[in-house]
């Protein structure tokens, strides 16, 4: 190999990089002849300094991202650098000391081939049937999981996907992961169901057509909650609804109201008095069913219980459709214009409908090289983890951590600072992650005490950003004291 090459052993594809050249993630450079970390470390400050002053980012000027002496200062492991090879004590072991216990944060950044997101998408339509493959580019990068309560679920990346088809979905995997967790738009196509275009924290627009709101709830929750407001001012009200419509005489708050039978029944398979299953085929119509028009879910009107003049008001769970109805002399419903008072309690089940949001959780498992990066013996880091001794953080975000064995975590990607993740071409990701503990503690656990340095000396290195900590965060830093709970 010439001289004034390096190869970079970040990660097992072992770049020969020329002078001036990056390899192939873009994450290191050679610059004169030394393998060095291309982007910034990012640490996070929080908004009052030691003197109890605001910082300057708060201010209305521009702050062009330099630290802040004197504010209180977390070490997140963006930029960090990796573990890679096993063998490798963590990047960054930085001691600190906050409201007088003595801390220790392990930093750096993975590399996970074993990782995916969740995607929860706020919605009532039809995106695809369960199981159903989804598609990046044509490559499949996950599938269609379960209906929750107003939302639709989609797994997507898993090392399946990442390693285990062939080289293009493996790469379209972890192009749409990465886009993803790093807050970007991402287009999908379900098989046999929508196309998507998902961001997080963002509006899903579900074949073309942006979600305004997400549904207050199923057919018979909405009749719940908006019975006595109708009362008096209906005789039946249908709430549309592909998973139980709601039916409000016949429902108990109908029943409760003292209100008399319509005499109107749906179709269906009847499940308790007032709830329905099934009345008609999922889709994009009516409360994510496939009804266009809804007098179709409407099976037969009893001539013995209904009565001309009767008013009947349909709407579906987010109020952004309804239609007011009058039963004319042969009993057939007649449109009609509807009263202010019902047309106040569509306008409200609308008003409490929250925003239509795509959420984007990261799940990763942490493995060899996080452990063996932070203790000699790792199975150590696990059993602390799991016995809440040490804080697991993502860029300074906080992660919930599965039950069970190993580390695999969750994380909400809005949390983390703004181009948090990146990638090697393995392909897997790399993302941030952080074990904050006492200082005692990771002595105990069998910790590189070797390798600790103090936070002034990582302030002191030239290649650092600073970013506002973000306030809804637990500071990781604030572990607990002797005699405290953990």
């Amino acid at each position: 190999m010439a001289e004034d090459v390096v190869t970079c052993d970040a990660c097992p594809v072992l770049c020969r990089i020329r002078p001036g050249k990056a390899g192939a993630c873009d994450r290191y450079a050679n610059i004169d002849g030394v393998l060095t970390r291309t982007d910034p470390m990012v640490l996070a400050q929080q908004a009052i300094d030691a003197r109890g002053a605001v910082v300057p980012f708060l201010s209305d000027a521009d702050w062009d991202g330099s630290l802040v002496s004197g504010a209180p200062t977390f070490v997140t492991g963006i930029g960090s650098g990796t573990t890679y090879p096993d063998y490798k004590p963590a990047p960054f072991i930085v001691a600190s000391r906050y409201q007088g216990v003595d801390v220790v944060t392990v930093v750096t950044e993975g590399i996970f081939s074993y990782c995916g997101v969740k995607v929860k998408i706020d919605t009532d339509r039809y995106i695809g049937p369960e199981q159903a493959a989804v598609r990046a580019a044509g490559e499949q990068v996950g599938h269609v999981t379960t209906a929750e309560y107003g939302s639709q679920m989609l797994a997507l990346g898993g090392v399946r996907h990442l390693t285990g088809g062939s080289k293009r979905e493996g790469v379209v995997t972890c192009d749409t992961l990465l886009a993803l967790c790093n807050k970007g738009p991402v287009e999908l196509a379900v098989d046999g169901g929508a196309r998507l275009t998902v961001q997080a924290g963002r509006a899903p627009v579900i074949d073309g057509v942006q979600e305004e709101r997400m549904r207050v709830g199923c057919g018979s929750a909405t009749i719940g909650m908006f019975a006595k407001q109708w009362f008096g001012h209906v005789d039946e009200v249908i709430v549309v609804d592909d998973h139980i419509t709601g039916v409000l005489t016949e429902h108990q708050a109908g029943r409760f109201l003292g209100m008399a039978p319509a005499g109107i029944r749906v179709r269906g398979r009847r499940s308790t008095p007032g709830r329905y299953f099934q009345v008609a085929s999922p889709g994009r119509g009516w409360g994510g069913t496939d009804v266009a028009d809804p007098l179709a879910i409407i099976e037969a009107i009893d001539a013995k219980t209904a009565r001309p003049g009767l008013r009947l008001l349909m709407v579906s769970t987010t109020g952004e459709d309804a239609a007011y109805f009058v039963l004319d002399e042969r009993l057939r419903p007649a449109p009609a214009a509807m009263p202010e008072p019902v047309r106040k309690v569509v306008e409200r089940i609308g008003e409490n409908c929250e925003p239509a949001l795509a959420s984007v959780l990261f799940m990763a498992g942490a493995g060899g090289s996080l452990r063996a990066g932070v203790t000699e013996n790792p199975v150590r880091l696990t059993r602390s983890v799991r016995d809440a001794l040490v804080r697991v953080t993502c860029g300074g975000a906080p992660s919930y951590v599965w039950p069970g064995g190993g580390i695999t975590l969750m994380v909400d990607v809005t949390l983390l600072p703004d181009r948090a993740f990146g990638y090697v071409p393995t392909p897997a990701l790399v993302g941030p992650i952080e074990f904050t503990m006492r200082l005692d503690d990771y002595a105990v656990l069998g910790g590189h005490m070797d390798r600790v340095q103090k936070l002034e000396a990582v302030l002191a290195s030239p290649r650092l950003r600073g970013t506002p900590w973000r306030d809804g965060n637990p500071w990781p830093l604030a572990v607990a004291r002797d005699g405290e709970e953990r």
